[in-house]
């Protein structure tokens, strides 16, 4: 699916109508927020599994 910019402005154009002006900015902090968190999970969970992965082959 293609989402072209005259998509982008209409979703942005009807936020600022919804929400107003002033909260956009927070909107977009808390989503930075939350995808920065998930992506350090995402990380952390590949660094467990990778140091898992050398105890089973110190352990053997």
């Amino acid at each position: 699916m293609n989402i072209g910019w005259v998509e982008v402005a209409l979703v942005v154009g009807l936020a600022v109508l919804v929400f107003g002006p002033k909260k956009i900015p927070e909107f977009g902090a808390a989503f930075g927020k939350t995808l920065r968190g998930f992506k350090e999970e995402i990380k952390g969970e590949g660094e467990e599994v990778a140091e898992r992965d050398e105890s089973k082959i110190i352990d053997r």
